[in-house]
Parts: C-alpha cells; structure tokens; sequence
C-alpha cells in the first residue's frame, strides 16, 4: 500500500468527523441566539468559523505559520491567489468577507463555508457583476467589517504572483480603510506553490481529493506592512504597492 493511500486511510476519518460533528456545533454557534457573544473581542460565531477553517488546514496535513498581525477593524485584506485553500487559510487567521468567483458557490463543502463566512460573489468579465462587488464592499468597509481580495482575478499555477486589477482597490479608497498585503506561502519557502495549485484541467473535486493525500507541509500566513488611507496616490498605486510588498515576502527565505 502507498503512502498517499495511507494518508487517505486515516485523513478521511478525520475530515468526516469534521464535517458531521465539528460542522453542527459551528451552525450552532452561528444562530441568531449567539450574535452578541463575544470572545476576547471577537464574535463567537466568527471565533468558531475560524477554529473549523483552522481544523480543517490541519487535516490536510498543514502546519499553519502566522507572520506579523493582521489590522484590527475595517480593512482590505489582499492576498496572492494560489488555491481554494487560501480561503480557508486567511479565514483561520482573521475573519473577513471575501470577494470570490461566482463558481466557488456550488463547490462542495467550500462554497458553503465561502457563503457562511460572508463572501461576496462576482461573475468574472461581467461589469455589472463588478459594480455590484465594488458597492458591497464599500458597504461592509463603511459598517466596520473587513473583506478579503485577490487582485489577480484568478489562481495561477503557483509559479509567480500575476498584475493585481487596480479597480478592486476603489472601494479601500472611498472608504478611506487601510490595505493590508498578505503572502501566502506553502511549503519550506514556498516551494510547494506548484503542488498546491490545481493542474490544467483539475476539477476542483479532483484538486480536493489529491490534496488530501499530499504529504505533511507548512501553511505560512505573512501579514505584511499595511498602506494606510492617502499613504500612496490613488487605486493604482495601491495596487502595485500591495504587490510589491506580497512578491518580496515570497521571495523571502528564512
């Protein structure tokens, strides 16, 4: 028998758990009759979705490493866009509303949490889609809540971190909320990104189950020196700020 077989063998028993134990006591916590609790500052509701998503990187055999701190209150969080697990990785380490393409709804499992965790979804080359994304943004920011943005518009195939679209920053500038670059990395260094990321043609159920197997790896979470509002001129200077900043740290070898 392999080892990715042996992996599957005891990873499976442990993600059912997750999902038919773990997964009702977080609905639970997310109910109207917990919305006031607080956890050192902090929602119960969201401290729990955190906890899962956490759970859940651990079961795929990722050791999860936080660098810096994320900002507290409203905020744009962006981020280089590898996988569906850099979802998953930013959820267990801030809470925050991501904007995501319309197709991650209907995945299993994923597109549940995404919707749980207030993601907003966007149709990819659709403008009107966009203005829409733009306005809920702006919306949250303006209520004191924070959303997670991948200014690439897509996965890559891990290998370099893509042009970040400058419009998506609008909503950081007229609401006048600081942007906080994050790197994700996995692997020694990042040397895993090309693993992570799915393979031309890999369905995501079919990128799901081969990670699953994967062996044993690092999960690094850099939160990175934050643009304050009216630090740099413009949405487009924004941008290429964010992603100078995101392409160091994963140039970066500790």
């Amino acid at each position: 028998m392999s080892v990715r077989w042996l992996r599957y063998g005891y990873r499976l028993p442990l993600l059912l758990g997750h999902l038919l134990v773990d997964l009702p006591l977080v609905l639970l916590l997310l109910t109207p009759l917990t919305a006031g609790i607080e956890l050192r500052g902090e929602p119960l509701g969201h401290r729990a979705i955190r906890l899962w998503q956490g759970g859940l990187m651990r079961i795929f055999g990722f050791r999860l490493r936080r660098a810096g701190t994320p900002l507290p209150g409203p905020a744009v969080f962006v981020a280089n866009h590898v996988s569906w697990l850099d979802i998953v990785a930013l959820h267990s380490q801030r809470m925050m509303g991501f904007v995501a393409k319309r197709e991650i709804a209907g995945w299993p499992l994923v597109g549940w949490m995404a919707g749980r965790g207030e993601t907003i979804f966007h149709q990819r080359g659709s403008t009107e889609s966009l203005g829409g994304v733009l306005h809920a943004m702006l919306a949250r920011l303006r209520a004191g809540r924070s959303v997670g943005v991948f200014p690439e518009g897509r996965t890559r195939d891990g290998r370099e971190v893509g042009p970040f679209h400058a419009r998506i920053f609008l909503a950081a500038v007229e609401a006048g909320v600081p942007v906080q670059p994050v790197a994700l990395r996995y692997g020694a260094d990042g040397q895993a990104q090309t693993q992570i990321a799915f393979r031309p043609g890999e369905s995501f159920p079919g990128n799901f189950l081969r990670l699953l197997g994967e062996p044993a790896r690092s999960a690094e979470v850099h939160f990175l020196e934050p643009i304050a509002p009216g630090a740099a001129d413009g949405r487009r200077r924004i941008a290429e700020l964010a992603r100078a900043r995101i392409v160091a740290a994963m140039a970066r070898r500790d």
